[in-house]
C-alpha cells in the first residue's frame, strides 16, 4: 500500500545512514526502507526508542520517558503506509479518564474522554460559570487545532500565508494568534476560576514551555488530548520496540552502543558517518535524529556546524527531574495520569526561569499499571515528573532535596509510597544532557516561547546538502506523534 506522499526513488536504491533510533528516526527508516533505500541506523544507546526509555524495577520495566499517546491516527497512517496494522504490533487501550487533577484546597477534577462527562466534572468543581467557560474553551481549542493542523503539523514546514488565511476565515481565532499574547494571559481572560487557568496553562509544559512565555495558540493542545489518550499495554516502550522489530524485518540494519563521531563530507555534500569505534559508513544521505544543537556545537564535526542557524536551537526548552520506580501506593485514588498542582505556578516557573529546582512544583504522576478495571496487587510502576531548568547540574544534596520536595509534597496531598524510592531512581537534567548530547537536558529542543517560535524550529532540510533532520527537536515539535510526523517529513524531503 503506497502513500501518495511517500518518497519514490527512480533508478538504483540510494543509501541512508540515520543517526539516532528514536521515534523520528525509526519512523523515517521504515518509510525509506519501504521506498527501496538501503538504510542503516546507529545509536549510542543500547536499545531503540530515544527518550522513550525504561528503568528496571521489581514490578518490571518502568517508563521514564513519554507517557501520553495522542493523535493515534499518525501511527495508524505510518503502519498503513507499510501495509501493516498498528493493532497487530501493539495493544492500545483508550483512557476513559484523560487525567485526574488535585489541588491544595482538596479539589479533585477528572477530565474524561467523553466531553459531556468532562463538562459535568468541571461544573462540580467550578460551577455553571466554569462549565460554560470550559465548553467555550474546548470549542476554541478545536477550531485552533483544525486551523493549524494542515499548514503546520502536517506540512514540511509552517506556512505563514496558509495559517493567516485560515485564521482570517475564522475571525474568532485572531485573539489567540496575536503577537505577545501568552497562554497564561489568554487563560486569565477566559476562565474565572484560577484552578482552571492553572490546569490548562499546564499544557505549555507538554512542549517544554512556561505558560507565562508560551503563545496563546498552544491552547490547541487540549483538543489533541480531548480527542483521545491511549495506553500502550506493557508500557510506552512497547511502541518503540514494535517500530524497531518492523524496521529490522524490512531490512533496516541497526547498530547500538556506538556513537556517531563525525558527519563526513566531500565537495560540500554529505558522504557518510564516522563512528567512535573508527568504522566509516558511506551514504548518499545522512539523517540526524538527535538534538540539532549538537550539530551547531560541532559535536559531529565542523562541516555540520552551519547546518542549522542559532535561532533554531536557542533558547532552550524545559528539562525535568524524573523518578521511575515501583512501590505500593496509599491514599488518594489514582487514574493512569495524575497531576498534583503547586500552590502558585508563578513561583514554580519563576524558579525554573532563574535556573533553580522549583521550591514548590506541580508534580505529574503516571501510575503505569492503573487505568484498567481494578488496581493491581503488590508493587506498581510509577513515573513522576517535576519541571526543571535546562543546564541544571544537580549535586548529591540537590538530589536529596528533590526527593524531599517530591514525596513530602505528595504525602501532604494524600499520596504516599512504600517504600519511598532512593535517589538512584531519579534522572536529573544533567543526566538527560549526558544521554542526549548537547541538549542541556532540554527534553523538547528549542523553547516554544514567543510568537515566532514555531517558525524558528528547524525543519527536515538543512543548509548542508545531503543532511536532513528529524525528532522532537525539529518541526513539528515535541511529543511522540510529532516525532513520528517529523520522520515522515524527513523521508519525504
Amino acid at each position: 500500500m503506497r502513500d501518495s506522499a511517500e518518497p519514490s526513488i527512480a533508478g538504483p536504491a540510494r543509501s541512508v545512514v540515520i543517526i539516532g533510533a528514536g521515534i523520528g528516526g525509526l519512523s523515517a527508516a521504515l518509510r525509506l526502507a519501504h521506498a527501496g533505500l538501503s538504510v542503516e541506523v546507529v545509536d549510542m544507546a543500547p536499545r531503540p526508542g530515544g527518550k522513550m526509555r525504561t528503568r528496571d524495577s521489581v514490578a518490571g520495566p518502568v517508563d521514564i520517558g513519554p507517557t501520553v499517546m495522542t493523535m493515534r491516527h499518525v501511527f495508524d497512517a505510518l503502519f498503513e503506509t507499510l501495509g501493516e496494522r498498528l493493532s497487530d504490533h501493539v495493544t492500545l487501550r483508550p483512557d476513559t479518564i484523560l487525567a485526574r487533577h488535585f489541588w491544595r484546597d482538596g479539589a479533585c477534577l477528572d477530565l474524561h474522554a467523553d466531553a459531556e462527562a468532562s463538562a459535568a466534572a468541571v461544573r462540580d468543581v467550578a460551577g455553571p460559570t466554569g462549565e460554560a467557560e470550559f465548553r467555550a474553551f474546548s470549542d476554541r481549542a478545536r477550531q485552533l487545532f483544525e486551523a493549524f493542523d494542515a499548514p503546520v503539523m502536517q506540512a514540511p514546514s509552517p506556512h505563514l500565508p496558509s495559517i493567516a488565511a485560515r485564521v482570517l476565515r475564522q475571525p474568532a481565532l485572531i485573539p489567540a494568534t496575536l503577537p505577545g499574547l501568552s497562554l497564561a494571559r489568554a487563560l486569565r481572560r477566559h476562565f474565572t476560576d484560577p484552578r482552571l487557568r492553572q490546569l490548562f496553562g499546564r499544557y505549555a509544559t507538554y512542549v517544554g514551555g512556561s505558560p507565562y512565555l508560551s503563545p496563546a495558540v498552544l491552547g490547541l493542545i487540549w483538543h489533541s488530548e480531548a480527542s483521545g489518550v491511549w495506553r500502550v499495554e506493557g508500557g510506552m516502550y512497547r511502541l518503540a520496540e514494535a517500530l524497531y522489530r518492523l524496521a529490522r524485518a524490512r531490512g533496516v540494519r541497526v547498530r547500538f552502543g556506538v556513537a556517531a563521531q563525525e558527519i563526513e563530507t566531500r565537495d560540500g555534500r554529505c558522504q557518510g558517518v564516522r563512528l567512535a569505534d573508527g568504522t566509516r559508513l558511506g551514504a548518499d544521505v545522512v539523517l540526524f535524529n538527535g538534538d540539532p544543537k549538537a550539530l551547531r556545537e560541532g559535536r559531529l564535526g565542523d562541516a555540520s556546524r552551519a547546518a542549522v542557524p542559532h535561532r533554531a536551537v536557542a533558547p532552550r526548552s524545559l528539562s525535568a527531574f524524573v523518578w521511575g520506580f515501583a512501590a505500593e501506593p496509599r491514599g488518594v485514588g489514582l487514574a493512569h495520569h495524575n497531576v498534583f498542582f503547586c500552590a502558585d505556578p508563578r513561583v514554580e516557573f519563576g524558579d525554573v526561569a532563574a535556573g533553580r529546582m522549583p521550591r514548590d512544583a506541580t508534580l505529574y504522576v503516571c501510575a503505569q499499571d492503573r487505568g484498567g478495571d481494578s488496581p493491581p496487587e503488590g508493587p506498581e510502576r510509577f513515573e513522576i515528573i517535576m519541571n526543571g531548568p535546562p543546564g541544571h547540574r544537580a549535586t548529591d544534596e540537590d538530589r536529596e532535596t528533590c526527593r524531599t520536595r517530591t514525596f513530602e509534597t505528595l504525602e501532604r496531598m494524600g499520596l504516599s509510597f512504600s517504600p519511598v524510592p532512593g535517589t538512584d531512581a531519579l534522572t536529573t537534567p544533567a543526566e538527560f544532557d549526558q544521554a542526549f548530547p548537547a541538549s542541556d537536558g532540554s527534553l523538547y529542543g528549542r523553547s516554544p516561547h514567543g510568537t515566532m517560535a514555531t517558525f524558528h524550529r528547524p525543519g527536515a532540510r538543512t543548509k548542508l546538502p545531503g543532511l536532513y533532520l528529524c525528532g522532537g527537536g525539529t518541526h513539528p515539535g515535541a511529543g511522540i506523534p510529532m516525532a513520528c510526523l517529523s520522520g515522515r517529513h524527513a523521508a519525504e524531503a
